[in-house]
């Protein structure tokens, strides 16, 4: 056996491999994160912005796990918003805008301070093989380190082409060369590979906008900010503007869809459906007569801004010529030309729940490689994957997150388990258990599955406990009263004389009592902090729908339990049909549940596999 340099080796410093290389560190992996360059680690290479709906419930249960996007995203947070503020917790999502240069350098100053962490500038080439195990990476100048596992996170550099109009040129992002070599040794594996696509808007210079002719949107007046560890937003506060396309746009665009780099009939790969380009949403949304567009300042000290909602592969003069037609855009320079960026990926169906690939022990995948879009995607499974990475070099069993638990769970089970027609991203939506997977509780769900497992700092594991302790004190206070309908009536509550006696905590249930209402009944509830009143509101107003769904919940666990072998016949199964037997060993459940969901199962077939399982189980009993 060869010298082992590390015991993690991490390729690529986006958002994946930045919260990979940390996760490994603080598990106490040796670790090294290779990459291009240095500066370029925890870059925000599109819009410059963290979280929102869906994406913003990964961030919270990232920063749960003691993760680094939720505290970055803080610490360089120009704007907070809530988003879906009138709707109920549940489905909110917190999202900031972000200053670029200060989240970038925010996360360069976690990593360099992260014990056991080395950071090493060069490509990595090909990867050193012991049998059919990743043991290490090659990098260019032909060095090889040697490791117990690694984690590949490549972004969009796998033979990345930039397209703008007719014009590619290779590279995985504006100003950085593809991974050419490292793609043709993931050839090499023979797995399934596919073409996404993605893209960017013009950039443009902030000093040429007539900011006095848009919309202003302000952030929120109480801002939500990502981490648990937060208190309050120590940057600036800025407006974005908005903007809208008009008819003259659509017109510039149409006449100029067959110079489009897509509709040219240049790109192959398939671009995100919830984040289509400009062209796309003039072509498939004809009706409509215009398209909103928010101005995002990229930094304070920067006069660059991000137009979201106008990603586009047209050629630089048709961007201007559309760019200018509209309103407070009419004198617009822009500093970078948008375009789109087509790359490789790997079917996600090929790697296991710890995102490890069935076919090359040692070697994780995460982030855009496995067929997802956005930072918050990328960052949770960079954190699974480096997680699992530094248990499999340290000998340690794998961590798995379920539907059940997390919406990171939810994520990769849809990975692993139907794959991906598009870049996929998170909705609250994609969530059976949405009612108890909230943004607000994520580290009541999550924090204790991080402090098992010894990758919580001290300062997670104290502020954490006291919050608990805050918790169970509230909730005991609450339930120990015992309160007729005439006594809470007695205090402007209305409520049925059916002779019932409530506790506080019954109370926060009803749809137009808050906590405050309390303290005319039990004025030491005041003593109780601000935010222990709001978890406590939110608790108790989910209280009887998470209890009926909590049997849906122990029916999934059980069928989750059920592990099917990695050996399991499939083939000589009577009954399967051939398509099902393909795609069941293609993905390799782990579990019953995992089966279920399989595209194409059906009940019947389920019940054939639970048959067989528990005819093996009888035998080997």
């Amino acid at each position: 056996m060869k010298h082992r340099d590390f015991d993690v080796i991490v390729i690529g410093g986006g958002h994946a491999g930045t919260e990979a290389a940390d996760a490994a560190a603080r598990l106490g992996a040796n670790t090294a994160l290779v990459t291009l360059r240095r500066d370029g680690i925890g870059v925000m290479s599109c819009n410059p912005a963290i979280g929102g709906l869906g994406k913003g419930h990964l961030v919270r249960e990232i920063d749960a796990m003691d993760g680094l996007m939720g505290r970055a995203a803080d610490r360089a947070g120009i704007q907070f918003r809530l988003l879906n503020r009138r709707k109920g917790p549940a489905v909110q999502g917190p999202r900031a805008q972000a200053d670029r240069r200060i989240f970038r350098e925010t996360i360069q100053s976690f990593l360099a301070g992260r014990p056991g962490l080395k950071i090493i500038e060069g490509e990595v080439t090909d990867l050193v093989m012991r049998g059919d195990r990743a043991s290490g990476v090659v990098l260019a100048d032909g060095a090889e380190i040697h490791a117990g596992a690694v984690v590949l996170t490549t972004g969009t550099f796998l033979r990345g082409v930039i397209h703008i109009g007719d014009e590619q040129r290779p590279g995985g992002r504006m100003g950085d060369k593809p991974s050419i070599r490292l793609a043709e040794r993931i050839d090499s594996f023979g797995l399934p590979l596919g073409r996404l696509k993605t893209g960017t808007p013009p950039r443009l210079d902030g000093r040429s906008i007539n900011w006095n002719a848009l919309e202003s949107q302000p952030g929120d007046d109480e801002p939500v900010l990502f981490s648990f560890l937060s208190e309050k937003p120590t940057q600036r506060q800025v407006a974005c503007g908005i903007t809208h396309t008009n008819a003259q746009t659509h017109e510039i665009i149409r006449e100029n869809l067959e110079r489009s780099a897509m509709y040219g009939g240049h790109i192959d790969g398939v671009g995100p459906r919830y984040c289509p380009s400009i062209e796309d949403k003039v072509v498939r949304f004809g009706d409509k007569e215009s398209h909103q567009i928010f101005l995002e300042p990229e930094g304070l000290d920067d006069t660059t801004v991000y137009p979201n909602g106008i990603s586009t592969s047209l050629p630089q003069d048709v961007q201007a010529d559309y760019v200018r037609s509209i309103a407070g855009l009419e004198n617009a320079r822009i500093v970078q030309p948008g375009y789109a960026i087509e790359y490789d990926y790997v079917d996600p169906r090929s790697v296991s729940s710890s995102l490890e690939l069935n076919r090359v022990p040692g070697l994780f995948l995460a982030g855009q490689i496995n067929g997802t879009t956005g930072y918050e995607e990328a960052g949770a499974q960079g954190l699974i994957a480096g997680l699992n990475a530094s248990l499999s070099a340290q000998g340690r069993d794998p961590v798995h997150f379920s539907r059940t638990q997390s919406y990171i769970g939810v994520m990769i089970d849809d990975l692993v388990t139907r794959g991906v027609a598009e870049p996929y991203r998170m909705f609250t939506s994609r969530a059976e258990f949405r009612l108890s997977l909230r943004a607000d509780n994520a580290d009541q769900r999550l924090t204790p599955v991080a402090e098992k497992l010894g990758c919580l700092g001290k300062l997670r594991q104290r502020v954490f406990g006291e919050k608990m302790d805050a918790l169970h004190n509230a909730r005991a206070r609450l339930d120990g009263m015992s309160l007729t309908p005439k006594q809470v009536s007695t205090v402007g509550i209305k409520i049925n004389a059916d002779g019932q006696r409530r506790s506080g905590f019954d109370l926060l249930a009803f749809p137009d009592v808050g906590f405050s209402d309390l303290l005319r009944l039990d004025p030491e509830l005041a003593l109780v902090p601000r935010q222990i009143r709001d978890q406590m509101e939110r608790d108790a107003l989910y209280a009887n729908y998470i209890q009926r769904q909590q049997l849906d919940v122990a029916a999934m666990k059980r069928d989750e339990a059920h592990v099917i072998p990695s050996d399991f016949d499939y083939e000589g199964l009577e009954g399967l049909s051939n398509e099902l037997k393909f795609k069941l060993a293609q993905v390799q459940p782990g579990t019953l549940g995992q089966a279920g969901r399989v595209d194409g199962m059906t009940p019947a077939a389920l019940a054939l596999i639970l048959a067989q399982l528990r005819r093996l189980e009888r035998r080997s009993a």
